[in-house]
């Protein structure tokens, strides 16, 4: 079962593996705290993207198109990635930081599994 949580909800065992998908790390939350197992940068939205959509709702429908068309020479080495995580812990939880319950790449990245 693949999850989305956000950064600064507390971590629990249900969460199975914790893979933060941003490039950045969020503000003011400590590695031990985060309890982050794998941090795959690259698989976030690029800068300019991330720039570009800035959160603004009106943008998500263009910004999941975009993503999409970045992630599809990536998603084809973490497919794989994901599905063995998933089977050796039952659960991958992809971490985001965005504020935006709503709109961030972690629903995007979801929604391709």
């Amino acid at each position: 079962m693949i999850t989305i949580k956000h950064a600064y909800d507390t971590p629990n065992k249900h969460d199975g593996i914790r893979i933060l998908v941003d490039r950045l790390w969020p503000r003011g939350l400590s590695k031990e705290k985060a309890k982050i197992d794998l941090w795959i940068k690259d698989i976030a939205p690029s800068t300019e993207l991330r720039k570009w959509f800035n959160h603004l709702e009106e943008r998500w429908p263009e910004f999941k198109k975009r993503y999409a068309d970045e992630l599809s020479n990536k998603f084809s080495i973490l497919e794989p990635c994901i599905k063995f995580l998933e089977q050796q812990y039952g659960t991958v939880t992809l971490v985001y930081a965005a504020r935006d319950p709503k709109f961030n790449n972690a629903i995007v990245l979801k929604s391709m599994f």
